[in-house]
């Protein structure tokens, strides 16, 4: 629908942008730090997008059917924060708290505030987040709400936002709308394309974009190049704003030495310049109402359609466990949704995409830009997400994760091909590091299933624990060790085998549990020594209790053997949590960067197999 758009209604709206900047200056003024200058550059970007073009709702500013705002460039958060104020959702005197530690007005956009999705600031992930918005809104609800996404240019020079332009290219988000502030200067530096707007649209236009070339400081080109991206059908659109940083900010306007810097001295001066070019310094703002509806949404209560149905002695391994976990979630709940770095065929999202296409999103080869949209699809309760790909391939991606983090995602993240034990395939294939990775995600959960039982059950309850969720998987084909109505918690671990007389405590997961269980039987054959064994199930929360109390029934010893480098993994989890105990702990694990070989050599050489295991045992008493 064409909105009206009279003289006084563009005056309105340059009034209100006029506002927003003053009080960015006035925010970062009472702070001593902020972005100003950043935010200058966008303020008529903002004062269209929230008072004409965006449908939006105060009393929910989390509502479904409302169109999404993502502030990629988080470092001009006072003019997004000024901008919810101006159109009442709460009173513009709070904009002075900005950056106090009792403030939820933080110096990046956080969820600690009702009108954020995603924290941002990390650049070049704004757009990712957008993507699975876009993604969701096109093709899972279906529904007329529209996203857009404010870039800076000096974030347009990371990788992450090309991966993003490729995928909403691919998938013609057509509801879709990317701006790029292209206001000439970065933080140290100008940007490296600077105000050649046409090179930005020649990349832009070679994606696939719809492309509209506009002077980002002009209110009526601004909400004409906004009709024109509502219009346009099969293709994600990118408004390029040639702008200006501190625009209006008299002899500051478009000058080096000012990113990051409040105005300080100056501000008096710009305030009474910037308040001398309103008509109406009391403008008020105007909100449009969201329109039409979404469906609604349970994701409480993600249940397998099925419980585990596996037979004992049978041999399989935790990756297609996940596969087929992940089909039984859909077969029950719609909205659940696997995402893939195109190696479904080997962690076995497959199995969702065959069944449920709906219900499967190829990625390409972009975990970055994998995650952002997995964590984009989530926002505002639309999904339970799965991302899966190569554990190690998730390392490229830790900073979206550590973003998902402070989003306050739910977010699933499943690593496969874990180890040495991937064997020929060679180093760059083997996640060595992951369990250490994911271990600092604050809030995270990560699980180690042992054996296709577990992982089925690690998969459900993933589904339904708040926060970051990872889920370990390995290639080779393990033994059945649990009942198939065998129950699991996260934070519990099992005890597999004991006995009165264990001599020592072997904790082990993934493929070294079975490597434990060659060792139990070994001792208790050949050396007449028994020896417990326990799989934590989750990293973390590690059991600690479980750990420290059959710890103390076996000598004090413990074993822990990994499938990982030292550094991060299992074992130091388990020195953690037995800190101040009088137990001797030995600890195997990778201890070098590996090589291609047979599985059963490399477990071997990295002296992390039954025989360095029954070794250890012997050793830990002497």
């Amino acid at each position: 629908m064409t909105l009206t758009l009279t003289d006084e209604k563009v005056q309105q709206l340059q009034d209100l942008a006029h506002k927003l900047r003053i009080h960015s200056i006035q925010s970062t003024n009472a702070s001593n730090s902020g972005h100003p200058t950043s935010c200058s550059s966008i303020a008529e970007i903002m004062s269209v997008l929230f008072f004409h073009t965006m449908r939006y709702s105060i009393q929910s500013p989390r509502d479904a059917a409302s169109d999404r705002f993502i502030l990629s460039k988080g470092h001009a958060a006072p003019i997004l924060y000024a901008a919810w104020a101006e159109a009442g959702l709460f009173p513009a005197g709070d904009l002075l708290n900005l950056r106090k530690f009792d403030s939820d007005l933080e110096g990046h956009p956080t969820p600690r505030l009702n009108f954020v999705d995603v924290a941002t600031g990390s650049l070049g992930q704004g757009l990712s987040v957008a993507c699975g918005m876009a993604y969701m809104g096109k093709y899972v609800d279906q529904s007329a709400y529209r996203v857009y996404c404010v870039i800076g240019d000096g974030e347009s020079a990371e990788g992450s936002i090309w991966e993003a332009v490729n995928f909403a290219s691919h998938y013609k988000l057509d509801n879709l709308c990317a701006i790029f502030d292209v206001n000439r200067l970065g933080q140290s530096d100008p940007t490296m394309l600077q105000h050649q707007v046409d090179v930005y649209g020649a990349r832009l236009c070679a994606f696939g974009f719809n492309l509209v070339l506009v002077d980002g400081h002009d209110v009526r080109a601004l909400c004409e190049a906004l009709e024109k991206a509502a219009a346009t059908k099969d293709r994600p659109t990118a408004i390029i704003a040639k702008t200006f940083k501190g625009k209006y900010f008299l002899e500051l306007e478009d000058k080096e030495g000012w990113h990051g810097k409040a105005l300080g001295e100056e501000a008096d001066r710009v305030i009474e310049h910037v308040r001398s070019l309103m008509k109406d310094p009391q403008a008020k703002a105007t909100v449009r109402q969201p329109e039409g509806s979404v469906p609604p949404v349970s994701l409480e209560n993600v249940k397998l359609s099925s419980p585990p149905s596996y037979s004992p002695g049978e041999k399989v391994a935790t990756r297609l466990a996940y596969g087929t976990a992940l089909r039984k979630l859909v077969e029950g709940n719609n909205r659940v949704m696997a995402f893939d770095a195109d190696t479904k065929n080997s962690t076995f999202s497959d199995k969702t995409r065959k069944s449920f296409p709906r219900n499967h999103v190829e990625c390409f080869i972009a975990e970055q830009n994998m995650v952002g949209v997995a964590i984009g699809a989530a926002c505002r309760d639309r999904a339970v997400v799965f991302a899966s790909t190569f554990a190690t391939f998730f390392t490229r991606a830790y900073d979206q994760i550590r973003m998902g983090a402070i989003s306050q995602t739910n977010a699933n993240f499943v690593g496969s091909h874990c180890g040495v034990s991937i064997g020929e395939d060679g180093p760059s294939q083997m996640g060595l590091e992951d369990v250490a990775m994911f271990r600092t995600i604050p809030g995270s959960t990560v699980f180690y299933p042992s054996d296709a039982v577990s992982a089925e059950r690690a998969v459900e309850l993933a589904a339904n624990t708040p926060g970051v969720c990872f889920i370990r998987t390995t290639r080779a084909n393990t033994p059945i060790l649990y009942c198939n109505d065998a129950s699991f918690r996260v934070g519990r671990a099992c005890v597999v085998r004991q006995s009165d007389a264990d001599k020592a405590l072997v904790v082990a997961a993934g493929v070294t549990l079975g490597e434990a269980i060659a060792a139990h039987d070994i001792l208790k054959q050949q050396h007449g020594t028994q020896v417990r064994i326990v799989d934590p199930f989750t990293v973390k929360p590690l059991d600690a209790a479980t750990i420290v109390s059959n710890a103390a029934q076996c000598a004090n010893a413990i074993v822990v053997v990994e499938d990982h480098y030292y550094e991060g993994g299992l074992g130091e989890a388990v020195l953690s949590a037995v800190v101040g105990q009088p137990f001797k702990v030995k600890l195997l694990a990778v201890d070098a960067v590996p090589r291609s070989g047979k599985p059963e050599q490399l477990l071997k050489a990295f002296k992390i197999d039954a025989s360095a295991i029954v070794d250890a045992v012997l050793r830990i008493h002497s």
